[in-house]
Protein backbone atom coordinates (compact mmCIF):
# COMPACT_ATOMS: atom_id res chain seq x y z
CA UNK A 1 0.00 0.00 0.00
CA UNK A 2 1.33 3.43 -0.91
CA UNK A 3 0.94 6.42 1.43
CA UNK A 4 2.18 10.03 1.20
CA UNK A 5 5.72 10.92 2.28
CA UNK A 6 6.32 10.71 6.02
CA UNK A 7 7.10 13.68 8.22
CA UNK A 8 10.83 13.53 8.94
CA UNK A 9 10.39 13.34 12.73
CA UNK A 10 7.41 10.94 12.74
CA UNK A 11 9.31 7.92 14.06
CA UNK A 12 11.05 9.92 16.78
CA UNK A 13 7.80 11.53 17.94
CA UNK A 14 5.99 8.19 17.83
CA UNK A 15 8.67 6.46 19.93
CA UNK A 16 8.74 9.25 22.51
CA UNK A 17 5.87 7.63 24.45
CA UNK A 18 8.02 4.51 24.79
CA UNK A 19 11.12 6.38 25.99
CA UNK A 20 12.53 5.54 29.41
CA UNK A 21 10.44 2.40 30.06
CA UNK A 22 10.13 1.03 33.59
CA UNK A 23 12.27 -1.89 34.68
CA UNK A 24 10.63 -5.16 35.74
CA UNK A 25 11.78 -6.06 39.24
CA UNK A 26 11.05 -9.27 41.11
CA UNK A 27 11.43 -9.16 44.92
CA UNK A 28 13.56 -9.76 46.84
CA UNK A 29 15.69 -7.11 45.19
CA UNK A 30 17.92 -4.19 46.04
CA UNK A 31 18.48 -1.09 43.95
CA UNK A 32 21.06 1.70 44.14
CA UNK A 33 20.47 5.01 42.41
CA UNK A 34 22.85 7.84 41.50
CA UNK A 35 21.79 11.21 40.14
CA UNK A 36 24.64 13.37 38.82
CA UNK A 37 24.42 16.96 37.61
CA UNK A 38 25.49 17.11 33.99
CA UNK A 39 26.89 19.79 31.69
CA UNK A 40 27.89 19.83 28.04
CA UNK A 41 31.38 18.71 29.02
CA UNK A 42 30.18 15.81 31.19
CA UNK A 43 27.73 14.69 28.51
CA UNK A 44 30.64 14.11 26.16
CA UNK A 45 32.33 11.95 28.82
CA UNK A 46 29.26 9.89 29.77
CA UNK A 47 29.34 7.66 26.71
CA UNK A 48 33.03 6.96 27.29
CA UNK A 49 32.19 5.89 30.88
CA UNK A 50 29.41 3.58 29.70
CA UNK A 51 31.72 2.15 27.05
CA UNK A 52 34.37 1.44 29.71
CA UNK A 53 31.81 -0.33 31.93
CA UNK A 54 30.57 -2.46 29.03
CA UNK A 55 34.12 -3.44 28.16
CA UNK A 56 34.72 -4.31 31.82
CA UNK A 57 31.84 -6.85 31.73
CA UNK A 58 32.29 -7.82 28.04
CA UNK A 59 28.95 -6.37 26.96
CA UNK A 60 27.96 -4.60 23.70
CA UNK A 61 28.73 -0.89 23.65
CA UNK A 62 25.58 1.32 23.49
CA UNK A 63 24.99 3.72 20.56
CA UNK A 64 26.61 7.12 20.82
CA UNK A 65 23.32 9.05 20.55
CA UNK A 66 21.51 7.10 23.30
CA UNK A 67 19.62 9.01 25.98
CA UNK A 68 18.55 5.90 27.91
CA UNK A 69 19.51 2.23 27.97
CA UNK A 70 19.23 -0.94 30.05
CA UNK A 71 22.18 -3.34 30.24
CA UNK A 72 22.35 -6.74 31.91
CA UNK A 73 25.85 -7.01 33.41
CA UNK A 74 25.38 -10.42 35.02
CA UNK A 75 25.46 -9.78 38.76
CA UNK A 76 23.35 -6.66 38.34
CA UNK A 77 21.47 -4.63 35.72
CA UNK A 78 22.11 -0.99 34.85
CA UNK A 79 19.44 1.46 33.80
CA UNK A 80 20.96 4.70 32.52
CA UNK A 81 18.99 7.83 31.63
CA UNK A 82 20.07 11.27 30.47
CA UNK A 83 17.82 14.16 31.49
CA UNK A 84 18.03 17.87 30.74
CA UNK A 85 20.16 18.77 33.80
CA UNK A 86 21.18 15.46 35.32
CA UNK A 87 22.03 11.87 34.46
CA UNK A 88 20.76 8.89 36.47
CA UNK A 89 22.32 5.48 37.05
CA UNK A 90 20.12 2.74 38.55
CA UNK A 91 21.82 -0.50 39.58
CA UNK A 92 19.42 -3.42 40.15
CA UNK A 93 20.18 -6.77 41.81
CA UNK A 94 17.53 -9.45 42.27
CA UNK A 95 18.76 -11.83 44.99
CA UNK A 96 17.97 -12.68 48.61
CA UNK A 97 19.63 -10.54 51.27
CA UNK A 98 19.96 -10.47 55.03
CA UNK A 99 20.25 -6.76 55.75
CA UNK A 100 18.54 -4.29 53.41
CA UNK A 101 21.34 -1.72 53.39
CA UNK A 102 24.53 -3.73 53.90
CA UNK A 103 26.62 -5.07 51.02
CA UNK A 104 24.40 -3.17 48.61
CA UNK A 105 24.31 -3.65 44.85
CA UNK A 106 26.56 -0.68 44.21
CA UNK A 107 29.33 -2.53 46.04
CA UNK A 108 29.40 -4.91 43.05
CA UNK A 109 30.09 -2.03 40.66
CA UNK A 110 33.79 -1.39 39.92
CA UNK A 111 34.77 1.31 42.41
CA UNK A 112 37.40 2.78 40.12
CA UNK A 113 34.74 3.27 37.46
CA UNK A 114 32.33 4.84 39.97
CA UNK A 115 34.90 7.39 41.13
CA UNK A 116 35.51 8.54 37.55
CA UNK A 117 31.86 9.10 36.65
CA UNK A 118 31.46 12.60 35.15
CA UNK A 119 29.35 15.10 37.05
CA UNK A 120 28.54 15.90 40.65
CA UNK A 121 26.29 13.76 42.83
CA UNK A 122 23.05 15.55 43.66
CA UNK A 123 21.17 12.47 44.86
CA UNK A 124 22.16 8.94 45.91
CA UNK A 125 19.85 6.33 47.41
CA UNK A 126 19.57 2.65 48.25
CA UNK A 127 16.29 0.77 48.07
CA UNK A 128 15.40 -2.68 49.33
CA UNK A 129 12.26 -4.53 48.20
CA UNK A 130 11.27 -7.15 50.76
CA UNK A 131 9.54 -10.29 49.43
CA UNK A 132 5.98 -11.28 50.22
CA UNK A 133 5.18 -13.39 53.24
CA UNK A 134 4.32 -10.85 55.94
CA UNK A 135 0.62 -10.27 56.34
CA UNK A 136 1.21 -7.88 59.23
CA UNK A 137 3.47 -4.88 58.62
CA UNK A 138 6.43 -4.49 60.95
CA UNK A 139 6.13 -1.77 63.56
CA UNK A 140 8.02 1.51 63.47
CA UNK A 141 10.37 0.21 66.16
CA UNK A 142 11.22 -2.76 63.94
CA UNK A 143 11.96 -0.52 60.91
CA UNK A 144 13.77 2.33 62.70
CA UNK A 145 17.10 0.46 63.23
CA UNK A 146 17.45 0.06 59.45
CA UNK A 147 17.26 3.85 59.22
CA UNK A 148 19.70 4.63 62.02
CA UNK A 149 16.81 5.11 64.49
CA UNK A 150 15.74 8.25 62.62
CA UNK A 151 12.14 9.35 62.29
CA UNK A 152 10.56 7.18 59.58
CA UNK A 153 7.64 8.12 57.38
CA UNK A 154 5.73 5.97 54.94
CA UNK A 155 2.43 4.73 53.63
CA UNK A 156 0.75 1.93 51.82
CA UNK A 157 1.17 2.52 48.11
CA UNK A 158 -0.59 1.34 44.98
CA UNK A 159 -3.90 1.22 46.83
CA UNK A 160 -2.45 -1.23 49.35
CA UNK A 161 -0.39 -3.61 47.17
CA UNK A 162 2.81 -2.58 49.00
CA UNK A 163 4.17 -0.34 51.74
CA UNK A 164 7.06 2.11 51.38
CA UNK A 165 9.19 3.74 54.08
CA UNK A 166 12.04 6.26 54.22
CA UNK A 167 13.57 8.86 56.50
CA UNK A 168 14.70 11.28 53.75
CA UNK A 169 18.16 11.53 55.34
CA UNK A 170 21.66 11.00 54.01
CA UNK A 171 23.39 8.24 55.98
CA UNK A 172 27.06 7.66 56.66
CA UNK A 173 27.73 6.05 53.27
CA UNK A 174 26.37 9.12 51.46
CA UNK A 175 23.10 7.43 50.45
CA UNK A 176 19.52 7.92 51.56
CA UNK A 177 17.34 4.83 52.13
CA UNK A 178 13.99 3.47 50.94
CA UNK A 179 12.32 0.25 52.03
CA UNK A 180 9.38 -1.46 50.28
CA UNK A 181 7.35 -4.39 51.62
CA UNK A 182 5.67 -6.20 48.73
CA UNK A 183 2.19 -7.61 49.25
CA UNK A 184 0.61 -8.03 45.80
CA UNK A 185 2.67 -6.07 43.25
CA UNK A 186 3.37 -7.37 39.77
CA UNK A 187 6.95 -7.23 38.52
CA UNK A 188 6.24 -4.24 36.27
CA UNK A 189 4.33 -2.50 39.05
CA UNK A 190 7.32 -2.98 41.33
CA UNK A 191 9.54 -1.32 38.72
CA UNK A 192 7.15 1.61 38.43
CA UNK A 193 6.97 2.12 42.20
CA UNK A 194 10.75 1.98 42.51
CA UNK A 195 11.12 4.54 39.70
CA UNK A 196 8.52 6.84 41.24
CA UNK A 197 10.13 6.84 44.67
CA UNK A 198 13.55 7.59 43.23
CA UNK A 199 12.10 10.34 41.01
CA UNK A 200 10.39 11.94 44.01
CA UNK A 201 13.81 12.26 45.64
CA UNK A 202 15.80 13.37 42.57
CA UNK A 203 13.16 15.89 41.46
CA UNK A 204 12.92 17.18 45.04
CA UNK A 205 16.66 17.82 45.04
CA UNK A 206 16.58 19.44 41.60
CA UNK A 207 13.71 21.70 42.69
CA UNK A 208 15.69 22.73 45.79
CA UNK A 209 18.62 23.90 43.65
CA UNK A 210 16.74 27.21 43.45
CA UNK A 211 16.75 27.69 47.23
CA UNK A 212 20.41 28.81 47.57
CA UNK A 213 19.86 31.17 44.63
CA UNK A 214 16.84 32.67 46.39
CA UNK A 215 18.78 33.12 49.63
CA UNK A 216 21.68 34.78 47.83
CA UNK A 217 19.33 37.17 46.03
CA UNK A 218 17.60 38.42 49.15
CA UNK A 219 20.33 40.91 50.22
CA UNK A 220 20.64 42.18 46.64
CA UNK A 221 16.88 42.71 46.38
CA UNK A 222 16.80 44.41 49.79
CA UNK A 223 19.50 46.88 48.73
CA UNK A 224 17.82 47.48 45.39
CA UNK A 225 14.47 48.06 47.08
CA UNK A 226 15.98 50.59 49.50
CA UNK A 227 17.76 52.36 46.67
CA UNK A 228 14.54 52.55 44.65
CA UNK A 229 12.69 54.04 47.63
CA UNK A 230 15.45 56.64 47.98
CA UNK A 231 15.30 57.53 44.28
CA UNK A 232 11.50 57.80 44.17
CA UNK A 233 11.58 60.00 47.25
CA UNK A 234 14.17 62.24 45.59
CA UNK A 235 11.99 62.38 42.47
CA UNK A 236 8.99 63.52 44.50
CA UNK A 237 10.95 66.17 46.43
CA UNK A 238 13.05 67.35 43.44
CA UNK A 239 16.05 67.62 45.66
CA UNK A 240 18.54 66.37 43.10
CA UNK A 241 19.19 66.78 39.41
CA UNK A 242 16.85 64.75 37.25
CA UNK A 243 19.73 63.70 35.00
CA UNK A 244 21.70 62.34 37.98
CA UNK A 245 18.65 60.50 39.28
CA UNK A 246 18.01 59.02 35.85
CA UNK A 247 21.58 57.73 35.65
CA UNK A 248 21.26 56.17 39.11
CA UNK A 249 17.93 54.63 38.18
CA UNK A 250 19.39 53.22 34.95
CA UNK A 251 22.20 51.53 36.90
CA UNK A 252 19.64 50.11 39.35
CA UNK A 253 17.55 48.76 36.46
CA UNK A 254 20.64 47.07 35.03
CA UNK A 255 21.37 45.43 38.40
CA UNK A 256 17.82 44.15 38.80
CA UNK A 257 17.58 42.88 35.21
CA UNK A 258 20.94 41.13 35.54
CA UNK A 259 19.78 39.31 38.68
CA UNK A 260 16.47 38.48 37.00
CA UNK A 261 18.08 37.05 33.87
CA UNK A 262 20.61 35.01 35.88
CA UNK A 263 17.98 33.39 38.10
CA UNK A 264 14.97 33.16 35.79
CA UNK A 265 15.82 29.72 34.43
CA UNK A 266 16.60 28.30 37.87
CA UNK A 267 13.29 29.46 39.36
CA UNK A 268 11.32 28.29 36.33
CA UNK A 269 13.02 24.90 36.47
CA UNK A 270 12.24 24.66 40.19
CA UNK A 271 8.53 25.11 39.47
CA UNK A 272 8.67 22.37 36.84
CA UNK A 273 10.53 19.95 39.13
CA UNK A 274 8.16 20.65 41.99
CA UNK A 275 5.22 19.87 39.73
CA UNK A 276 6.88 16.54 38.88
CA UNK A 277 7.32 15.75 42.59
CA UNK A 278 3.62 16.43 43.23
CA UNK A 279 2.66 14.25 40.27
CA UNK A 280 4.87 11.35 41.35
CA UNK A 281 3.49 11.50 44.91
CA UNK A 282 -0.04 11.36 43.50
CA UNK A 283 0.93 8.35 41.38
CA UNK A 284 1.92 6.45 44.56
CA UNK A 285 -1.79 6.32 45.47
CA UNK A 286 -1.02 6.42 49.18
CA UNK A 287 -3.08 4.98 52.01
CA UNK A 288 -2.23 6.17 55.52
CA UNK A 289 -0.52 3.85 58.00
CA UNK A 290 -1.77 4.68 61.50
CA UNK A 291 0.63 6.96 63.37
CA UNK A 292 2.94 7.58 60.40
CA UNK A 293 3.39 10.63 58.21
CA UNK A 294 2.73 10.05 54.49
CA UNK A 295 4.95 11.14 51.60
CA UNK A 296 2.42 13.81 50.61
CA UNK A 297 2.31 15.28 54.12
CA UNK A 298 6.09 15.34 54.32
CA UNK A 299 6.39 17.17 50.99
CA UNK A 300 3.65 19.61 51.91
CA UNK A 301 5.33 20.37 55.22
CA UNK A 302 9.00 20.41 54.17
CA UNK A 303 9.25 21.04 50.41
CA UNK A 304 6.37 23.44 49.79
CA UNK A 305 7.74 26.19 52.13
CA UNK A 306 11.08 26.11 50.30
CA UNK A 307 9.28 26.35 46.96
CA UNK A 308 7.15 29.21 48.32
CA UNK A 309 10.37 31.01 49.29
CA UNK A 310 11.74 30.63 45.76
CA UNK A 311 8.42 31.74 44.29
CA UNK A 312 8.32 34.77 46.58
CA UNK A 313 11.84 35.84 45.59
CA UNK A 314 11.04 35.30 41.91
CA UNK A 315 7.86 37.39 42.14
CA UNK A 316 9.69 40.05 44.14
CA UNK A 317 12.30 40.30 41.40
CA UNK A 318 9.66 40.74 38.72
CA UNK A 319 7.73 43.27 40.82
CA UNK A 320 10.91 45.22 41.56
CA UNK A 321 11.76 45.26 37.86
CA UNK A 322 8.30 46.66 37.07
CA UNK A 323 8.62 49.30 39.80
CA UNK A 324 12.01 50.38 38.46
CA UNK A 325 10.57 50.61 34.95
CA UNK A 326 7.65 52.73 36.16
CA UNK A 327 9.98 55.03 38.07
CA UNK A 328 12.21 55.30 35.00
CA UNK A 329 9.26 56.19 32.78
CA UNK A 330 8.07 58.80 35.29
CA UNK A 331 11.50 60.37 35.57
CA UNK A 332 12.08 60.27 31.82
CA UNK A 333 8.71 61.98 31.31
CA UNK A 334 9.70 64.74 33.70
CA UNK A 335 13.10 65.11 32.05
CA UNK A 336 11.39 65.31 28.65
CA UNK A 337 8.98 67.97 29.94
CA UNK A 338 11.90 70.01 31.28
CA UNK A 339 13.68 69.66 27.97
CA UNK A 340 10.57 70.74 26.08
CA UNK A 341 10.27 73.81 28.29
CA UNK A 342 13.92 74.60 27.77
CA UNK A 343 13.51 74.15 24.03
CA UNK A 344 10.48 76.46 24.04
CA UNK A 345 12.43 79.12 25.93
CA UNK A 346 15.31 78.69 23.51
CA UNK A 347 12.99 79.01 20.50
CA UNK A 348 11.39 82.13 21.99
CA UNK A 349 14.84 83.61 22.57
CA UNK A 350 15.87 82.77 19.02
CA UNK A 351 12.64 84.33 17.69
CA UNK A 352 13.28 87.49 19.64
CA UNK A 353 16.88 87.56 18.40
CA UNK A 354 15.68 87.09 14.81
CA UNK A 355 13.27 90.00 15.19
CA UNK A 356 16.08 92.19 16.51
CA UNK A 357 18.29 91.10 13.64
CA UNK A 358 15.49 91.95 11.19
CA UNK A 359 15.12 95.42 12.65
CA UNK A 360 18.86 95.92 12.57
CA UNK A 361 18.95 94.71 8.99
CA UNK A 362 16.20 97.15 8.00
CA UNK A 363 18.13 99.94 9.74
CA UNK A 364 21.32 98.97 7.94
CA UNK A 365 19.44 98.83 4.63
CA UNK A 366 18.08 102.34 5.20
CA UNK A 367 21.53 103.66 6.05
CA UNK A 368 22.91 101.90 2.99
CA UNK A 369 20.35 103.65 0.75
CA UNK A 370 21.24 107.01 2.29
CA UNK A 371 24.97 106.38 1.84
CA UNK A 372 24.55 105.21 -1.74
CA UNK A 373 22.35 108.23 -2.53
CA UNK A 374 24.84 110.62 -0.97
CA UNK A 375 27.83 109.29 -2.88
CA UNK A 376 25.90 108.90 -6.14
CA UNK A 377 24.52 112.47 -5.90
CA UNK A 378 28.03 113.74 -5.23
CA UNK A 379 29.24 112.01 -8.39
CA UNK A 380 26.36 113.54 -10.39
CA UNK A 381 27.32 116.94 -8.97
CA UNK A 382 30.94 116.48 -10.09
CA UNK A 383 29.78 115.50 -13.56
CA UNK A 384 27.44 118.54 -13.75
CA UNK A 385 30.29 120.87 -12.65
CA UNK A 386 32.54 119.41 -15.29
CA UNK A 387 29.95 119.90 -18.01
CA UNK A 388 29.35 123.51 -16.90
CA UNK A 389 33.07 124.13 -17.14
CA UNK A 390 32.95 122.81 -20.72
CA UNK A 391 30.23 125.37 -21.51
CA UNK A 392 27.08 123.35 -21.04
CA UNK A 393 24.49 125.57 -19.40
CA UNK A 394 23.76 123.52 -16.27
CA UNK A 395 23.27 124.41 -12.66
CA UNK A 396 25.23 121.73 -10.68
CA UNK A 397 23.25 122.37 -7.50
CA UNK A 398 19.95 121.95 -9.33
CA UNK A 399 21.13 118.81 -11.08
CA UNK A 400 22.24 117.30 -7.75
CA UNK A 401 18.92 118.17 -6.14
CA UNK A 402 16.92 116.59 -8.96
CA UNK A 403 19.07 113.46 -9.02
CA UNK A 404 18.76 112.71 -5.29
CA UNK A 405 15.15 111.31 -5.35
CA UNK A 406 15.87 109.29 -8.48
CA UNK A 407 19.09 107.84 -7.04
CA UNK A 408 17.35 107.08 -3.71
CA UNK A 409 14.55 105.17 -5.47
CA UNK A 410 16.94 103.10 -7.56
CA UNK A 411 19.16 102.41 -4.51
CA UNK A 412 16.19 101.24 -2.45
CA UNK A 413 15.00 98.97 -5.28
CA UNK A 414 18.52 97.55 -5.70
CA UNK A 415 18.93 96.75 -2.00
CA UNK A 416 15.49 95.11 -1.97
CA UNK A 417 16.35 93.03 -5.02
CA UNK A 418 19.60 91.85 -3.42
CA UNK A 419 17.77 90.88 -0.18
CA UNK A 420 15.13 88.93 -2.09
CA UNK A 421 17.80 87.16 -4.09
CA UNK A 422 19.70 86.13 -0.93
CA UNK A 423 16.49 85.05 0.81
CA UNK A 424 15.33 83.05 -2.18
CA UNK A 425 18.69 81.28 -2.43
CA UNK A 426 19.22 80.36 1.26
CA UNK A 427 15.78 80.57 2.81
CA UNK A 428 14.25 77.47 1.18
CA UNK A 429 15.27 73.80 1.21
CA UNK A 430 15.97 72.30 -2.20
CA UNK A 431 13.48 69.77 -3.55
CA UNK A 432 14.65 66.11 -3.20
Amino acid sequence: MSIPAEFQHRQMLHDEVHARPYETIQPPARVSYLGLLSTEETRQQEHASLEALCQWFNCPVPPLDSIHLMIDLGTFRLKWERHSEFTSYMFIQQAPFTHPFENTVIDAVPQEWLQKLPGEVVMAAHMAIMPRGQEVLPSTSDIAPWFGDNYVLGAQIGDGVASAFTDFRIHGDGFSRFLIFDRAMTHRQTGRMVQRLFEIEIYRMMALLALPVARELRPTLNRADQQLVKITKAVSTQGESDEALLDELTQLAATVENALSNSYYRFTAAQAYHALVVRRVEELRETRIQGMQTFREFMDRRLVPAMDTCEAVSQRQELLSKRVNRASQLLRTRVDIHRERHNQDLLASMNKRAQLQLRLQETVEGLSVVAITYYAASLVGYVAKSLKTLGVPLDPTLVMGVSIPVIAIFAALGVRHIREAVTGKHGHEPDL
